[in-house]
This record gives C-alpha cells, structure tokens and sequence, in this order.
C-alpha cells in the first residue's frame, strides 16, 4: 500500500515539474554544473596523481638512489686550465655500503659514458651506463630479445652491449642487430640483447634509465674508458673525475627503507666532506605523493562542492516560489484529509526529482569531460566508482536538505487561509 501511494506521489511530483519544463531544466542546471564540475576535476586529479604515483613504483619502492652531485665550489674552480675536478661516488663507497648494512639485498653500481656509436654506415651519440648484472632485478625492463647482462660478462671484462628500444631506435636498429658488432668510441662492441626502457619523471626524481640507449658491464666501462671525462666548452677543456655516478640499493623489507637511506647517508657524509652526493627514496616519495593526493581531492571537492551548493539553493529559491503558486492546492489538499506529512513528501519528492535528473545529466556531462580532455590534452583521467557515486549521493542529499524548508513550509499553511488564496 505504501509502495502505491509513493509511486502515485512520484508520479504527481513529475507531472508537476512537467507542467514548466523550462523553469524545471533551468533549476537543474546549477545541479548539472555542480556535478559535471566535481566528476571531471575528481578525474583529472586522480589521473595526474596516478601517473605520478605509478612513475615513483617504477623506481621501486625498496630501493635507494644515490646520486653524484658536482658541489659548486667545482664548478668555480674548473675554470684553471689546468684544473681536474674530483667528485662524486667511488668504488669504495660501493664496498663500503655492501659490506656495512646487513639489510641491503642489492648493490648496483652505475657508471654513465658518452659515446659516438656506428653501426654501419650511421654514427651517432649514445648514453651508455656501465652497470652489473643486477640492475635487471632491481630496475625490471621486459626483454625485447636476446639477453641481458651476465655475471661471467663482468668477470670477463667482455665487450658486450645491451640496446635500449630508445638506443635501438637512435641506431635505427631491429631485433635482428643482436649478434652484430657496434663500435663505441674505438671499442667493438657485441649486441646480445634488447630491453625495452621507461621515458619520464616523476617531479624532482628522474627515472634511473631515463633516455638511457646501452647497458655494458661496469668492470668492461672501468677498463676500456676510465674514469675521467674531458669535456670541451668555449675552446677549453673542462676535466671531471666521476668513479660512479650512481648507486642503487635495494633493502630487503620496507620497514628498512627510510632508515636505511639515514644511515648510508651518515656514512657517506664521513667520507665526503663536499657532500658531493644526494639520497633519494622512492618509498617516501610515495607517501608524500598519496598525501598530496588526498589535498589535492579534498581541495578540488571543495571547490567543486560549492557549484553543488549554488544548485541546492537554485532548488530552494524554485521550490519556495511553487509553494507561494500552489497555497491554493495546498489549502485544497488538506481540505480533503491530507495530512501535513503527505505534503512534505509531495514537495520533497519534487525537489529530489530535479536534483537526481541534474545529477544524472551532470555525471554525463563529467564523464565526456575528461574523456575530451584526454583525446585533446594527452592528459590522463581516471574516473573512478567514488568519483561517480560521491557527487551523485551529494547531489540527492542537496535536493533533500534544500527541499526540506519548502516542503515544511507547505506543509505549516492553514487550509482556511489557503482556500482564500487567490
């Protein structure tokens, strides 16, 4: 019975809101935009904060950068001509951190060369890192084809080289290349494998084989290139001195991350008294990433959350005005043994029919929105479950909330004086 006389009230609601569809559609518009508003900036937020998050797990959560820095009183005194300038990680520093920490689980050292490159006839530049067989466990790229380095590459010094697709692509080189002799610098080189490598950033922290074209083991990078550097500027020559210029640790828990990073810190800082090197940690970088999201939602929900306002009070405003024109329908109503709560519901029912129809209309507005934005901008968006559903329950609660001081205020008319209304 009850389920009767909410369908016949239902039905009488929406009758009453056709009856001037224009001033119905254009009181669901702040509804609409208020929506559509919160569903598109929840999707541009959440796809900016995904890439960004997913760009820092590329890095792994476990491990711990650390990086050669040129302090700058190197960069003021390279200027004498005669001057070398001596910074950065060593061989030691690598022996020191696989030896003192008992919750490292990888060590890899990197050595990062420039190279003029041939194959064939073609002759460009490449980035090429000497490395150790475990960079592959601890920066994981698919294998195109071939293989990767190799712990008997290392012991043999051997002049191996494993191509990027980035590398690969500069060289304009196939599948079909491993096995082929390149030349770097003067060397002769043996392809025996491709990997496929991650371009992009995450803020302040660069993806480890960013633009990266070559991998060859490290013991083969000591040997055949040293470790100085002449680089050429202004028609003179600027030496450097970089043993390593990277470090990537891995640690065996989570829990041991950050404290970790603290301690090799502590005890680089004993060794380089320039401070010549910077530690960055992915893992908190994470978390600073995820509290960034959560504000950044909070804010752009705020902000959005005040188009909703402006609609319920568009409702109100619309609700009130109909309560003035129906006195007379009112007085009737009641007249005839309606009770107050009868009442309320009727102008309740109305108010959610035009919030739940504008925030139907406003989640398809949201949902084309980012769907735009991706296709134009290249920018990611993310539509989540929460990022509909949120905005449509806010929107049911608006109509309910603002629709309630029209519908009581219905309902307090007096059936005598409202049978006078003209």
């Amino acid at each position: 019975m009850k389920q009767i006389q909410f369908s016949r009230e239902l039905s009488s609601g929406i009758q009453t809101l056709l009856l001037h569809k224009l001033r119905s559609f254009l009181t669901m518009l702040g509804v609409v935009f208020g929506v559509g508003s919160v569903v598109a900036m929840l999707a541009v937020g959440e796809g900016a904060s995904k890439e960004a998050l997913e760009q820092i797990r590329k890095l792994g959560s476990h491990n711990i950068l650390i990086s050669s820095v040129k302090p700058a009183e190197e960069d003021a005194a390279g200027t004498t001509p005669s001057f070398m300038s001596i910074y950065g990680l060593t061989y030691m520093d690598h022996e020191r951190i696989a030896q003192s920490f008992s919750s490292v689980k990888k060590n890899v050292p990197v050595k990062l060369v420039r190279k003029e490159a041939r194959i064939g006839h073609r002759a460009v530049e490449l980035r090429v890192v000497g490395t150790s067989d475990q960079w592959f466990e601890v920066i994981p790229r698919p294998v195109l084809g071939g293989r990767t380095l190799m712990q008997k590459d290392l012991a043999a010094k051997s002049p191996v080289v494993v191509l990027t697709e980035f590398g690969a692509r500069k060289l304009l080189a196939t599948r079909q290349t491993i096995g082929q002799t390149i030349r770097l610098g003067v060397d002769s080189f043996a392809v025996i494998g491709i990997v496929k490598n991650e371009t992009g950033a995450s803020g302040a922290m660069q993806i480890p084989d960013r633009e990266i074209d070559a991998y060859i083991p490290i013991t083969t990078a000591m040997s055949y290139f040293g470790d100085v550097v002449i680089k050429m500027s202004s028609g003179s020559r600027l030496r450097e001195k970089v043993e390593l210029n990277q470090i990537i640790v891995q640690v065996a828990s989570l829990d041991q991350v950050e404290p970790s990073a603290r301690a090799i810190e502590r005890m680089l800082s004993l060794f380089h008294k320039k401070k010549d090197f910077q530690i960055q940690v992915p893992l908190a970088l994470l978390k600073q990433a995820e509290a960034t999201k959560r504000t950044f939602n909070i804010v752009l929900g705020a902000i959005a959350g005040i188009s909703l306002l402006v609609g319920g009070i568009g409702i109100m405003n619309i609700m009130l005005a109909s309560v003035t024109e129906r006195t007379r329908e009112i007085g009737i109503r009641r007249a005839i043994g309606a009770k107050r709560k009868q009442i309320i519901i009727q102008f309740l029912i109305e108010a959610m029919v035009l919030s739940f129809v504008g925030g139907i209309l406003g989640l398809a507005m949201g949902v084309a929105i980012p769907f735009f934005i991706t296709w134009f901008a290249k920018m990611p968006t993310v539509i989540t479950p929460m990022g509909i559903l949120l905005p449509l329950c806010v929107s049911l609660g608006i109509g309910i909330v603002f629709g309630l001081y029209p519908a009581a205020r219905a309902a307090r008319v007096d059936p005598i004086v409202a049978l006078r209304h003209e």
